[in-house]
């Protein structure tokens, strides 16, 4: 069966990281998780070494300090390609992203380059977002879509499977975004380039514990992505 690896970037997740990753290796498919820790002051990282002693299967890259979704998500893939498992996955460590859904993700793989869990299939799933937040994401992924040309209805969705093989082909170096521009990102790259991608549902529920990363600096840079990449898509055309 294909090696898949669950990377699993982390800041400050004392309070999830030690039942996020029980819940993914419970999951009947041969996966590993990787932990990509910025550092965390609250002993996260601590937490992940502790369990690493107990189970081969879970692994730990601990960074200088706070640098970012998109670089720890780059760091993994290069990781993950160099370490030889065939698929690839993004998770967060907040239980927004369910991993029972991971079966799913994984098994699609094997007929598609890139899976995406997402949120806007069947209506809007979304649990504990006031309406609205849900109403600017659902707009904001319309706006995404329609500039980029990418028919995908989450484009900032950041719980997804691709196959190692298409990260070996892309770019990576020239991924410069963070947050849900790097998401828009990874899926332009990844359709442009020709690859198979499809949307499976998902239910995303707000984080349980610890505190958002969200601000208002990761929406003015997923704004500028689009448009950059609308722009991008245009010339190609020319």
């Amino acid at each position: 069966m294909n090696r898949g690896l669950v990377i699993i970037p982390t800041y400050n997740e004392r309070e999830n990281i030690e039942s996020i990753i029980r819940e993914v290796l419970k999951q009947n498919i041969p996966v590993d998780v990787l932990v990509v820790d910025d550092n965390s002051p609250d002993g996260t990282g601590d937490i992940v070494r502790r369990l690493q002693k107990r189970d081969g299967r879970i692994h730990l890259i601990e960074r200088s300090g706070k640098l970012g979704l998109g670089t720890a998500y780059i760091e993994g893939f290069k990781w993950a390609i160099k370490s030889g498992y065939d698929f690839v996955f993004e998770m967060d460590a907040d239980f927004s992203h369910n991993p029972n859904d991971l079966p799913r993700l994984y098994h699609a793989l094997n007929d598609f380059d890139l899976v995406i869990g997402s949120r806007y299939i069947r209506g809007i799933r979304v649990e504990n977002w006031p309406l609205s937040r849900k109403l600017l994401s659902y707009s904001a992924n319309l706006f995404a879509r329609f500039v980029t040309g990418v028919p995908v209805r989450d484009l900032t969705a950041g719980f997804k499977g691709i196959r190692s093989s298409v990260l070996k082909k892309l770019d990576l170096e020239k991924i410069k975004a963070d947050g849900y521009g790097f998401q828009i990102e990874i899926h332009y790259y990844t359709y442009w380039n020709g690859f198979r991608v499809k949307e499976i549902p998902i239910v995303f529920v707000d984080r349980r514990a610890g505190k958002s990363k969200m601000s208002k600096q990761i929406i003015k840079e997923a704004f500028q992505v689009v448009i950059l990449l609308g722009i991008k898509r245009f010339m190609r055309w020319k």
